[in-house]
This record gives C-alpha cells, structure tokens and sequence, in this order.
C-alpha cells in the first residue's frame, strides 16, 4: 500500500481511508475500466462498431485492460457487472434474434477474439498499417462467424448441451460451477449407451437369426 500512496501522491494512511487492502484497490480499477469501455461502447450503433471501440479502448487504456480480465471467472471479478459484455450479447441478439442469454455460448468466440487481438497489439506493441490491419482483420472475422451463425441456426453446436448452471454476465447470478448439471449430463450419457448397446445386441440377433 506504500508503493500505490507513493505512485499517488499521497500518504499511505490516506490509502487505508478509501482501500482496505490491494484486492480492494483492484476491485475499484476493474469498476472504473468496466464502467470507461461501457461508455464508448454505448455512443456505437451497431455489433461491429462496438467490437471497434473496444479495440480502441483496450489499445488506449492497455494497462487498465490488462488488469481487467485477471481471474475474471472467478469471485469477486466473476459477481462484478460485465456491461460491456452484456451490451454487445444485446447487440448479437438484435442482430440474430432471441434472447441474449441465448447467445451466450457464441458471445464466448467473439469475446475471445477481440481480447485475443487487444492483448496480441498490447504486448507486440503493434503500431501502425499492421494496427490498421490487425483491427479491421477482426473486425472480418467477427462479422465471418456472425453471418455463419446466422445461415446454421438450426445447426446442432459440437461439445455437450450448454449447462444450466454455467451463467455469465449477470453479476451476483453468474456461476461457473455445474454441479447441478452432471448428474443430469451422466445420466443422458448413460442412456444413449444402454440404448446403442441395446440396439446393437438386437443387431446382433437378427443376423444369427437369419
């Protein structure tokens, strides 16, 4: 606490009035940036503008960014507000239909792919026609799986059914824990093998039996 009364200066004692320790101090940074980045992303229109002013948030404010996303899926980072993910979840939502909770699971690539090019400028320290290319590039590849997600609606996604009990962006309701879903997740599993099991062992029959 020293060191952050110092780099402000003011006196450590003063720190103690506003902070009881560096976890709260992180827990204040993380509620300026998030409420920062939600206000440039509230002046855009659009999904892609969004995305847009994020990267130019994050470029601009790297070190803020940074600090942002450190153990985001955990307490206390997980039961904070996300705004600004929940803004562009809105955005999909307008642009695909359905409720934006129902986008989560696609929200989580396009997430990943703004923060994967934020963080890849920030720490190359990229500069320039390849910022210039690097932004746009993303900007391509989010609208690429957008127009994708669109088109395969009725496509089954890979990997099992999104649980009920992962929820994410909804402050003091988001969990990670599935605990409530395994029993459930299991006992389909089971299901599908008795049945396959089944079906082949009939198979099986019907052909000595022929």
């Amino acid at each position: 606490m020293r060191g952050v009364a110092k780099a402000a200066g003011t006196t450590t004692p003063t720190v103690y009035e506003r902070y009881r320790d560096r976890r709260d101090i992180l827990r204040a940074l993380r509620m300026q940036t998030r409420a920062e980045l939600f206000a440039a992303l509230t002046r855009t229109r659009s999904l892609s503008e969004a995305c847009k002013s994020y990267l130019d948030y994050a470029l601009e404010h790297p070190h803020a960014y940074e600090v942002l996303f450190d153990e985001f899926a955990k307490p206390p980072s997980l039961h904070e507000p996300w705004p600004s993910f929940n803004l562009m979840r809105f955005r999909l939502a307008e642009r695909l239909g359905g409720s934006p909770r129902k986008h989560t699971r696609l929200m989580l690539p396009l997430w990943s792919l703004i923060h994967g090019t934020a963080m890849l400028m920030i720490r190359g320290g990229v500069a320039g026609p390849l910022r210039t290319q690097m932004v746009h590039a993303c900007l391509d590849a989010i609208d690429a799986i957008i127009a994708e997600a669109a088109r395969s609606k009725a496509k089954l996604p890979s990997g099992p059914k999104w649980p009920k009990g992962l929820i994410l962006g909804e402050a003091a309701e988001s969990k990670v824990s599935v605990a409530e879903d395994v029993s459930s997740t299991s006992s389909g599993t089971s299901k599908r093998f008795r049945g396959s099991r089944q079906n082949r062992t009939k198979r099986v029959s019907d052909a000595r039996a022929s």
